[in-house]
C-alpha cells in the first residue's frame, strides 16, 4: 500500500516537473487568483466583524432584526406594518431562521453564558449579519460548482464575485434580497446538471427522485420570501423542462410543473403553517394566513408603490445595472447585443419559422447565460419602482457570463476602483454615522449621571434613516427613553417638536424627582437649523463620515474648512429655551 502511495507521488511530481513554461505560467496565474479569492474571502469576514457602519436601507433592520429583537430579547422596538397581523406582507419564517436564531443564542448567553448579563448593541448589530455573511459563502460553493457546467473558468468566477461590493455589502446585510440570491443560487445549482451544453438536443439520465421535490421546495421558499423569486426562477425552470424532455411541448412542460408540485406544496404548507400561527391572535379568528397573497394585494396597487417611490421604467436597465455590476453590466449589454445580431443573421439566412424551431437559437452557455441576467431585470422593470437591491441575486449568472477561459475581464484596473468605491460608499460612508451614534447613544442611556436619581431621556432624530431601536437595547415596557424619529420634518416643525419635549411636567421644575435630557441626531448639513429653535447648547458630538442623499452638502462647502462637519453626523444635547 504505502509502495502505491509513493509511485502515485512520484508519478505528480514527475508531470509537475514536466509542464512547460506556458503551463506554469497558467499555474501560477490559477495560485494567484485562489489567493487572492482567500483574501477577500477574509476581508468580507473581518469587515462584517469591525463593522461596516454604513446604513444602505431601513429594510435591513426593519424586515428582520428589529422585530425579532422585540419577539425573542423582548427589548423596544419599532415594529414595521408588513409584520402586523392586521397587514402581514411579509413571511416570518426566515427572519426566524436569521435573525431569530442570532438572537435566540445571544439570549442563552445572557442567562447561561459565562459573562451574563444584556449583551451591547454591537453584539446586536454583529449578531445576524455574521450569520448572514456564513451563509453568503454559499454563494462561492454554488460558483465553484457551476463554472465548470456553464463554461466558465472557475477561479476567475470566484474572484469577480468575492470581489464585488454587492457580495460584500448586500450579501452581508439581513436583506430579504440576499436570502432571494440564496435561493436563486441553490435553483442554478439544481437545474444546471440538466442543463449541461450539448450541440445537440439529448434526453438527460434521469435524476433521483428527491430531486424535482427539492427543487419544487427551493421555488416555494423564494415565493414565500419574495414573491419575486418567480422572476428569478422562470428562466431556469422552463430551460430545465424542455432540456429534460425529448419532444419539448406544451404536455412535457405541463408533466415537469407537475413533477414539482409535491415539494412546492410540502414546503407551501409548512410556510402557510408557521405564518399563521405567528401572526395569530386571542383577539383575531384562527385563519390562515398567506404572505404572499397579501404582499400581492399589496404592490400591485399602484398608489401603494407610489408611496414607496415610483421611478423610469429602464431604471434597472440604464442605472441600477451599473449601480451595482459597473462594467461587469456593460460586459453583459455587449454580449446581448451581439448575441442579438447572430439571431437576426440566423433568421435572415434560414427563415423565422426553422431558425425558431432550431436548436441553434440557443447555441451556448453564453446566450443561456443572457436569458438568465436579463429576462429577471425586464420582468422586474415592469413595475414603477425599482430599487438597485432588488437585482442583487443576477450577480451569479453574471460572474459566470464575464468569466469565459477563451476572454480575458475587461478593464480590471476601472473594475477593482469601482468595487472599492461601492464598498466604501455604500459600507461605510452612507448614512455611516448613525449606527455608531445608536452605540453611543446606548452606552449614555445605560450609565445614568446620577444612578440614585431616575433619567428620562427624550433621543430625537431628524433627516436620518429610520433608528433601529433595538441596537439601545431598552426594555420593552416602563423604558425611560422616548425615541422620536422625525424623519425629513421642516425647521418650524422640529423647533415646536423640541419646545413640547422641554415642557414636560417632570421636566418642568428644576431639582424635581426627573432628570431630563433631551438629544438630537442630525447631519450636518441640517445642523444650522438647531441654532432657529434658539436652544442652549450642552454638548456636541460628531461621527465622521455622513453623508445623507437625502440633504447632500453643497460642492462649495466641501471644499471650505468646514468640509468635515458637513460629512458628519451631530448628536446635540440641548437645555431649555
Amino acid at each position: 500500500m504505502q509502495i502505491g502511495e509513493t509511485r502515485s507521488a512520484s508519478g505528480a511530481t514527475e508531470k509537475l516537473f514536466a509542464l512547460g513554461p506556458a503551463s506554469w505560467q497558467q499555474f501560477d496565474l490559477k495560485m494567484a487568483l485562489r489567493a487572492l479569492w482567500g483574501s477577500l474571502s477574509l476581508l468580507r469576514l473581518l469587515w462584517c466583524l469591525l463593522p461596516q457602519t454604513g446604513y444602505v436601507h431601513p429594510d435591513e433592520f426593519f424586515q428582520s432584526p428589529e422585530v425579532m429583537a422585540e419577539d425573542i430579547l423582548g427589548v423596544e422596538a419599532a415594529r414595521p406594518w408588513e409584520f402586523h397581523p392586521a397587514s402581514s406582507c411579509r413571511t416570518v419564517v426566515f427572519p426566524l431562521l436569521t435573525s431569530g436564531s442570532a438572537f435566540w443564542l445571544l439570549r442563552l448567553w445572557e442567562q447561561w453564558g459565562p459573562w451574563r448579563g444584556p449583551v451591547s448593541g454591537y453584539v446586536l448589530l454583529v449578531g445576524p449579519r455574521l450569520l448572514l455573511t456564513a451563509l453568503s459563502f454559499a454563494l462561492d460553493v454554488a460558483v465553484y460548482h457551476l463554472a465548470p457546467l456553464w463554461g466558465a473558468e472557475r477561479w476567475n468566477a470566484l474572484v469577480l464575485l468575492s470581489g464585488s461590493y454587492v457580495t460584500l455589502v448586500f450579501y452581508t446585510r439581513t436583506f430579504s434580497n440576499a436570502i432571494e440570491g440564496l435561493l436563486f443560487a441553490g435553483l442554478l445549482v439544481l437545474v444546471s446538471p440538466r442543463l449541461a451544453w450539448s450541440s445537440t438536443p439529448k434526453k438527460p439520465a434521469p435524476g433521483p427522485w428527491w430531486h424535482s421535490w427539492l427543487l419544487g421546495g427551493v421555488v416555494a421558499a423564494g415565493f414565500f420570501n419574495r414573491p419575486t423569486f418567480l422572476a428569478f426562477a422562470l428562466v431556469p425552470l422552463f430551460l430545465w423542462s424542455i432540456c429534460g424532455a425529448a419532444n419539448p411541448g406544451f404536455r412535457s412542460l405541463m408533466k415537469e410543473a407537475l413533477e414539482l408540485l409535491p415539494g412546492a406544496t410540502l414546503v407551501a404548507a409548512v410556510f402557510v403553517a408557521v405564518d399563521s400561527w405567528y401572526f395569530s391572535s386571542p383577539s383575531r379568528s384562527s385563519t390562515l394566513v398567506l404572505t404572499p397573497a397579501n404582499f400581492l394585494y399589496y404592490n400591485l396597487n399602484p398608489q401603494n408603490l407610489a408611496r414607496h417611490g415610483t421611478h423610469v421604467r429602464l431604471t434597472h436597465l440604464a442605472v441600477n445595472g451599473f449601480l451595482l455590476f459597473g462594467m461587469l453590466h456593460a460586459q453583459a449589454l455587449k454580449a446581448a447585443w451581439q448575441q442579438l445580431q447572430a439571431c437576426l443573421w440566423t433568421f435572415a439566412r434560414t427563415g423565422f419559422p426553422r431558425a425558431l424551431g432550431g436548436w441553434s437559437l440557443l447555441p451556448s452557455p453564453r446566450s443561456r447565460l443572457l436569458l438568465l441576467y436579463f429576462t429577471p431585470l425586464a420582468l422586474l422593470s415592469a413595475f414603477s419602482h425599482q430599487e438597485a437591491r432588488f437585482l442583487i441575486p443576477l450577480l451569479i449568472p453574471l460572474v459566470l457570463l464575464c468569466s469565459s477561459p477563451t476572454q480575458s475581464v475587461p478593464c480590471k484596473g476601472t473594475l477593482v476602483l469601482f468595487n472599492s468605491l461601492g464598498a466604501l460608499f455604500f459600507g461605510c460612508l452612507h448614512q455611516g454615522g448613525l449606527v455608531p451614534g445608536l452605540e453611543h447613544l446606548e452606552r449614555v442611556v445605560h450609565a445614568p449621571v446620577l444612578p440614585g436619581k431616575p433619567t428620562h431621556y427624550t433621543l430625537l432624530f431628524t433627516h436620518t434613516y429610520m433608528p433601529p431601536r433595538h441596537l439601545l437595547h431598552l426594555p420593552g415596557l416602563g423604558s425611560p427613553v422616548e425615541v422620536v424619529d422625525m424623519g425629513g420634518t421642516e425647521d418650524w416643525v422640529l423647533c415646536r417638536a423640541l419646545n413640547n419635549f422641554t415642557r414636560q411636567p417632570a421636566c418642568q421644575v428644576a431639582g424635581g424627582p426627573w432628570l431630563c435630557r433631551l438629544f438630537v441626531v442630525t447631519p450636518g448639513t441640517t445642523r444650522p437649523t438647531m441654532e432657529k429653535c434658539h436652544f442652549p447648547l450642552k454638548s456636541e458630538m460628531l461621527l465622521f463620515p455622513h453623508l445623507t442623499l437625502e440633504d447632500p452638502p453643497a460642492l462649495s462647502s466641501l471644499w471650505s474648512g468646514a468640509w468635515r462637519d458637513h460629512l458628519s453626523l451631530h448628536i446635540l444635547e440641548l437645555g431649555e429655551a
